[in-house]
Formats: structure tokens, C-alpha cells, sequence
């Protein structure tokens, strides 16, 4: 069982360095309508069993490219879904405002140091976040059916995955990059989940992404 985390494309608010959170009307930017396009080519015709998308304009605009071209034909019986669950974090009073102003706040050494501690005023903790999310992970892993699960999200909710993924405290993912329009693959076939892939902005997926599972031995890293 695998789960494929895209992250949205560049946007209007990464061109302008805001935190843009949940606010409406963010699109993307004419890098991130670029990488969009890419996403048709790297992720291929890649065989899902269900593809679920933050409620947020930049996330439908990031996939549809690819959902329309290629992605919906190849997989008939499989609907693109808003996923609440996905969506960005609530930054709450933050939101719009620019990184370079919320940089000089003193709660922005929580939020790189200790981010299991911090609750955005007016909105809500990162770990409530990574709860979440998971949420939508576990849902997903008890369908049945082949193929991968894509979820097309946001970077902070992405780094709290892989975090949980990995076992880190919620504290240290400030450790993880993920990048617009990357694309991580994770791995539950096991019973200790595995991160195959991580902030990967370039390959050409299909292949493997539709490889067929083989029991992996990981002495000596993995073949």
C-alpha cells in the first residue's frame, strides 16, 4: 500500500512571501502553472484507488492538469475528492500576513523550535494538524482495491506525515523540506511504514509507482 503526497505548485502567496493559510482566492503563480504541467509527464499513468485534495483553490489547480489529461481515463472508477482533512493550517491572525513581518514575532522561534507547542492566535496547533492528517492517512489505508492513494496537499501538513511517518517528535520536523509541486511516496506494507521517496520535484514516476510490490530486505539499505 502506497501513499503519494503531492504538494500544491508554486502560488500568488509563495511569488509574495505570505502566509497565506486558508485564504480564498489564491491561485497559482505562472511558475506553479508550469510545474502543474510537469505533473501530467511525472506522475504518468499511474494506477490509484482514490485521490483526495485540500478543499484549497492552489491544491485542484496543482492536479487537475494531470486528473484531466491522464489521470481520469486510467483510473475510471476513482473521483477526485475534497478532503477537509487536508487542508492548510489555520495560521489564524497570521494568515496573509508577510514571512518576513512574522519572522520578528516571538512566537516564531516556537514555531521552528518547538512546534508541538504552538497554537496560531486565532486558529490552531500543529498538532492538532498532524492529527488530522493522519486521520485521512488511516482512512485511506483501510480501503480496499490496487493502487496508490494520492493526496494533494500542503507543505506543513505534509511534514507532519512524514514526521508520524518516521517516528520524529512533531518538534523536529521542522527538519523535513517539501517543496512546491514535490511529490513523497510512502510505504504501509509493512508494519513499520517506510518513506520511499521524499520532496522528489523532478523524476518521472509511473514506473515506480505502479511497480509491483516485492518483499524488500533493508540489510544493506535496500536494492
Amino acid at each position: 500500500m502506497q501513499i503519494v503526497l503531492v504538494r500544491h505548485a508554486h502560488s500568488q502567496a509563495n511569488d509574495r512571501g505570505v502566509l497565506s493559510g486558508r485564504l480564498p482566492g489564491v491561485s497559482l503563480s505562472a511558475r506553479g502553472i508550469e510545474q502543474s504541467e510537469k505533473l501530467v509527464e511525472r506522475l504518468g499513468a499511474i494506477k490509484i484507488r482514490s485521490l483526495q485534495v485540500s478543499p484549497l483553490q492552489r491544491c485542484s489547480e496543482t492536479i487537475s492538469p494531470w486528473w484531466e489529461k491522464v489521470g481520469s481515463s486510467v483510473n475510471p472508477r476513482v473521483q477526485m475528492l475534497a478532503d477537509e482533512n487536508l487542508v492548510e493550517v489555520d495560521y489564524g491572525t497570521w494568515s496573509g500576513k508577510k514571512l518576513s513581518t512574522l519572522s520578528r514575532k516571538r512566537e516564531w522561534e516556537t514555531v521552528q523550535n518547538s512546534p508541538s507547542a504552538m497554537y496560531f492566535p486565532g486558529g490552531e496547533g500543529l498538532a492538532a494538524v498532524q492529527a488530522r492528517a493522519m486521520k485521512s492517512i488511516h482512512n485511506a489505508l483501510s480501503n480496499k482495491g490496487k493502487g496508490s492513494d494520492i493526496f494533494v496537499s500542503h507543505g506543513d501538513v505534509i511534514k507532519s506525515i512524514v514526521a508520524s511517518v518516521l517516528a520524529m517528535h512533531l518538534d523536529d520536523f521542522q527538519r523535513i523540506v517539501i517543496d512546491p509541486a514535490s511529490i513523497t511516496v510512502l510505504d504501509f506494507s509493512s508494519s513499520k511504514p517506510r518513506v520511499l521517496l521524499m520532496n522528489d520535484s523532478r523524476s518521472h514516476l509511473q514506473d515506480f509507482i505502479n511497480a509491483p510490490f516485492r518483499a524488500r530486505n533493508l540489510i544493506g539499505g535496500g536494492a
